[in-house]
């Protein structure tokens, strides 16, 4: 049996209109999916309470999908469950990005419990690679796309954020903890005309937190007036894919999906 577990955003529930059999949906508490109903919610000091759940519904595999803030941890709210877990959620919360979803990931799998990617369930929320917009990239969005490569890699050093803002070969704005809508909002007019870039970090563990786009983020790239969104073929989720297309045909911006290191 699979179970979704399950933050905030269109995500989960994209996951789960694709399997044949709904999955159990469990959410931690105040971050829940849109539009999916929610089967049990937990906080992060009841991790344990989650996992024997999960063995007494006859859950075998997991999918980490959705938005979450880091938490803090209370220790006065944990549950019995959870005290043997107390070192590793603590040393997760002080990793970066990827080290914490790696030690997520290996308190389920220590359990016995298998942890699947979003893309696996649903493989169509990778698109195809090219150029999926009337619009086009030219020979700058090239360069830019190359300046990306070289600041995911830093990005990646450091474990933190998936995307930047990028403009005559210039970063100009990186995501962070606040996520990518914050990014563009961050930078202000210096998004005029930029390209936005998105991938993932080089040593992610790509079972959890691939980097997603979807029809919020190619209305905020028209609001803030960029020229197009490129993102790594295979490794970016496009949710709405359709209306994304739409909305950016609509405005003249391109979408390139684009091989790694591709010119």
């Amino acid at each position: 049996m699979l179970a979704l577990i399950a933050g905030r955003g269109d995500l989960p529930k994209a996951v789960a209109l694709a399997q044949s059999v709904r999955p159990l949906v469990c959410a931690v508490d105040g971050f829940a999916p849109n539009d999916l109903v929610v089967d049990y919610s937990f906080p992060i000091e009841k991790l344990g309470g989650l996992l024997r759940f999960l063995k007494a519904q006859g859950v075998t595999q997991v999918c980490l999908c959705g938005g979450i803030d880091r938490p803090s941890f209370v220790i006065t709210r944990m549950d019995i469950w959870t005290v043997p877990l107390v070192p590793i959620l603590l040393r997760a919360l002080k990793l970066g990005d990827d080290g914490a979803l790696r030690a997520v990931i290996d308190v389920f799998e220590s359990r016995g419990i298998a942890v699947r990617a979003a893309h696996e369930l649903a493989p169509d929320l990778l698109p195809a690679a090219g150029v999926l917009t009337q619009a086009e990239p030219d020979q700058q969005a090239a360069i830019d796309a190359l300046a990306g490569d070289q600041e995911i890699q830093e990005m990646g050093r450091k474990d933190l954020g998936q995307a930047c803002l990028i403009r005559d070969g210039a970063v100009v704005q990186c995501e962070a903890d606040s996520g990518t809508d914050a990014m563009l909002l961050a930078g202000g007019d210096d998004a005029v005309g930029a390209l936005f870039y998105k991938a993932p970090k080089p040593q992610q563990d790509r079972r959890a937190d691939l980097p997603t786009i979807g029809l919020d983020t190619a209305k905020r790239a028209v609001q803030m007036g960029l020229r197009g969104l490129v993102i790594e073929a295979g490794g970016v989720i496009v949710l709405d894919q359709d209306k994304v297309i739409e909305t950016l045909d609509q405005n003249g911006l391109f979408l390139w999906v684009r091989e790694k290191g591709a010119a």
